[in-house]
């Protein structure tokens, strides 16, 4: 249900200037998903890990591809009401858009869409005490589009960090 509703998300941010031709689901250009990106939409699992002060809740602020592969993540999280930077690098592993990263367990990070223009979508499995736990991350280019779904975090109206900016 949660993933349906962040489609219908999905479907409202694009839906004026989106190009179905555009989207891609493999062999991913990660060298364009560079750039200044805005979480709006996240669906898990597990929402307690999601919701305000979960540990997986973060809002994207920068992706950056570099040279060995990596992607280099910029991202604020809040820590007892105050709006903390983290910057982290995940590895690349043999999957094209997917990657590594140890936080809060083992972590893949794996581009499930994208049409590097308007929105990338990333799916998070997390690996703790024995738990799996899904994620998915709607983000966009802009900061002009989210929906409150019941069953979907939605990152755009709360007072977070983007509004210290």
């Amino acid at each position: 249900m949660a993933l349906l509703l962040l489609s219908l998300g999905l479907s409202v941010v694009a839906a004026q200037e989106f190009n179905p031709r555009a989207v891609v689901q493999r062999n991913y250009n990660m060298a364009r998903v560079s750039g200044v990106w805005y979480s709006i939409f996240m669906a898990s699992d597990d929402l307690n890990r999601i919701k305000e002060n979960g540990d997986l809740r973060v809002f994207v602020r920068n992706i950056e591809h570099l040279k060995n592969s990596s992607l280099k993540f910029d991202f604020e999280f809040m820590v007892q009401g105050e709006c903390v930077a983290v910057v982290v690098v995940c590895e690349k592993t043999e999957k094209s858009g997917e990657y590594t990263i140890n936080y809060e367990g083992e972590n893949t990070v794996a581009v499930s869409e994208t049409d590097y223009r308007l929105f990338i979508t990333f799916h998070l499995q997390n690996f703790r005490n024995g738990t799996k736990t899904h994620v998915l991350a709607l983000y966009e280019t802009c900061k002009k589009y989210g929906l409150g779904p019941q069953n979907i975090v939605d990152l755009t109206n709360e007072d977070h960090c983007y509004s210290k900016r």
